[in-house]
């Protein structure tokens, strides 16, 4: 009998989520209505920032964040390779250059010297990635900025839910952008927000998200008036209520999730204590949120493979950006700006960690890949 696939990565849906759907499929509101006001303003409960900006993906979030800080032709952006392609291709959006700073080699995280060296008189912004859901040293980062008189954006889009030395993700850069996709922490199937202390930012996010203009249809509504003004070049980011009212019923179960990944992968480290496969370092002043858990290995495409084949769905993550096809054709990057993304690149996997998994899962992944290398 084959066991039950094992996906990186799910969803956990339920009847009170469904409910809260069809609640707002039932009222006037089905877009820009009063359940987005809502969620932005449980997700700015849960982290403490001061204003939300909810849009319909992570990668808009980001989007917004580079247009809110002035991002535009000429303009340098800091950026870790290790990511995803939202991270440098928001920057290309805004028609900025991302520069691509190196990684810490244990956790996979911006290394603060390699910012710094990466700074010229171009340098507009950094970007830094709470890669897997870790947050990175925003206190080094913020320092570098302060130094050089540079906005500070997060992409914390693996990242809700955790911490920095006692302070939520969300409250740690000038901007902080977040992702609701399936495998995130909460879903509201697509969608993103941005969190910011800054009002005069979380306005001209507000209106990047539509079409640049000054107000929203339910705001001329309650208002009773209809007039309204472009102000600026916007793009139709807006996320739906019935989205919003998805991820504010997500949101209650949210600590109880962030649990239950860090109880998941405190069994990985145990079973991969003195083993050939090495889990990434956890810095020891942060709560990690685990929205990957990744591991290096010799031989990683032998054990992806035989994980695959075991219906185990272990994945990567990532390819360092700059080698995508569409980075080298346009950048024409032939050496090797970030040795070490590029050496543990060959070796990271990411294994299976949602919080519907159970403990036997875990111990079925570990023993296959103890298999694999002994």
């Amino acid at each position: 009998m084959t066991k039950e696939f094992l996906p990186y990565g799910r969803q956990s849906i339920c009847d009170d989520d469904i409910a809260a759907v069809v609640d707002v499929l039932r009222s006037d509101w089905l877009t820009t209505g009063p359940a987005v006001e809502r969620f932005e303003a449980g997700i700015c409960g849960f982290t403490g920032a001061k204003y939300g900006v909810a849009v319909n993906s992570g990668t808009a979030a980001l989007h917004a964040a580079m247009h809110a800080i002035g991002i535009g032709v000429g303009d340098e952006v800091i950026v870790p390779p290790m990511t995803f392609a939202a991270t440098a291709n928001c920057v290309l959006y805004q028609g900025g250059t991302p520069v691509f700073a190196d990684v810490e080699p244990d956790t996979l995280l911006i290394d603060p010297g390699a910012v710094e060296v990466a700074i010229t008189p171009r340098t507009k912004a950094i970007i830094g990635v709470d890669y897997a859901g870790q947050p990175c040293d925003w206190e080094a980062l913020r320092g570098i900025a302060a130094k050089h008189g540079l906005a500070l954006v997060a992409d914390a889009c693996h990242a809700l839910g955790a911490q920095y030395k006692g302070r939520k993700v969300g409250t740690l850069a000038d901007i902080s952008a977040f992702s609701f996709h399936p495998v995130k922490h909460i879903t509201t199937g697509e969608g993103g927000m941005c969190l910011t202390d800054n009002e005069t930012l979380a306005v001209r996010m507000r209106a990047f998200r539509g079409h640049g203009i000054s107000s929203t249809a339910a705001q001329r509504e309650k208002a009773g008036g209809w007039f309204y003004e472009m102000t600026d070049l916007g793009y139709n980011y807006r996320i739906s209520d019935i989205q919003c009212a998805l991820g504010a019923s997500q949101l209650k179960k949210l600590t109880r999730w962030i649990a239950k990944r860090n109880e998941l992968a405190a069994i990985y480290d145990t079973a991969f204590t003195e083993s050939v496969v090495r889990p990434l370092a956890k810095r020891s002043d942060v709560v990690h949120a685990y929205h990957l858990y990744i591991v290096r290995v010799a031989e990683r495409d032998v054990a992806f493979k035989s994980l695959r084949e075991s219906g185990i769905g272990a994945n990567v993550h990532y390819v360092p950006v700059y080698l995508h096809p569409y980075y080298r054709e346009h950048f024409g990057i032939k050496e090797c700006p970030c040795p070490v993304a590029e050496s543990v690149y060959k070796e990271i996997l990411t294994l299976p960690l949602w919080p519907g998994m159970v403990e036997a899962d875990v111990w079925r992944i570990v023993d296959k890949l103890k298999n694999i290398f002994d």
